[in-house]
């Protein structure tokens, strides 16, 4: 268990689409373990691993006093129920930027072990937990804004401290465009 370097906004792997976990043994348990310990260690409230640069279908999730993790997630969302609101990402250090969301979803997958898992969130957690598995798709929040949000997040973004213009930022449209949120 160690806590491992996050992955910024424009490497590569941030917009790669994560592959299914198929073994569930002692390596991905001390998958889990880095995500975890390290999210905590930046005090983010979710974290997958592609952040940390690792292509598995897998994320780390610390909302409210409810800390989990889960893996090869499938989103079910029970209604139609939106929130608007301030979310930022560990990829994207010190900036938010409203957006839309889900007010509540149904994740399931597994746990590390491999058994069936669930998680049922509502508010800040199901923000969460749609995040993390948008990160799992190659899909960043800033994709999910509109037009003009999502111009002010790329230039606010190019003035980071921490850009790289050697590695210049990718917009991409989400692959959940057909649903409520597609822009």
């Amino acid at each position: 268990m160690s806590v491992q370097p996050i992955r910024l906004f424009g490497d590569p792997v941030l917009r790669t689409p994560a592959e299914l976990v198929v073994d569930f043994d002692k390596e991905l348990r001390r998958l889990v373990a880095d995500l975890t310990d390290t999210m905590r260690e930046q005090e983010g409230a979710g974290l997958a691993a592609p952040q940390i640069g690792v292509g598995l279908r897998v994320f780390t999730f610390d909302v409210d006093d409810v800390l989990g993790h889960l893996i090869n997630p499938v989103l079910h969302f029970p209604d139609g129920e939106e929130q608007d609101g301030p979310e930022g990402c560990l990829s994207i250090p010190g900036l938010h930027f409203d957006t839309k969301r889900r007010q509540n979803v149904v994740a399931s997958g597994f746990n590390e072990y491999g058994d069936p898992a669930q998680v049922t969130g509502e508010g800040l957690l199901a923000r969460c937990v749609q995040h993390e598995t948008d990160h799992l798709d190659g899909v960043l929040f800033v994709d999910r804004l509109d037009p003009e949000a999502r111009k002010n997040a790329m230039k606010a973004i190019r003035e980071a401290p921490w850009y790289d213009p050697a590695a210049p930022p990718v917009v991409k449209v989400s692959p959940h465009a057909s649903g409520p949120f597609g822009l």
